[in-house]
């Protein structure tokens, strides 16, 4: 079970994560991410505050969204990491493809 939120702090659209994004939530994660980029949104905070698990498919997104926005002259950071969700961005190397911030606050420059 996955939700997705959107809100709005300082230009940036913030994406809340909530339950788990794996082989099932993936493709809703995809396109919900998807809809904001194709509307033009280049700023963009995903909040994982409530995100229990990631697989390497929801792994696969975050990796899309990045490129997708740093095509566009963009920005997207993470933001509120729990310590296992953190482990696995370290192990697979995306601690250093993202920039990680610990609060909303902090990610939107607020």
């Amino acid at each position: 079970m996955m939700n997705l939120n959107f809100t709005e702090v300082n230009n940036y659209k913030v994406v809340q994560i909530e339950g788990r994004i794996d082989t099932i939530t993936a493709p809703d994660f995809e396109s919900g991410i998807m809809n904001l980029m194709s509307d033009g949104v280049t700023k963009m905070i995903f909040d994982c505050t409530k995100l229990d698990y990631v697989s390497s498919s929801g792994l696969r997104v975050f990796l899309m969204a990045q490129k997708n926005i740093s095509t566009n002259k963009g920005m997207l950071k993470v933001c509120c990491l729990q310590p296992s969700i953190k482990e696995i961005f370290d192990i697979s190397g995306f601690s250093q493809i993202f920039t990680i911030e610990d609060s909303i606050e902090y990610a939107s420059g607020s």
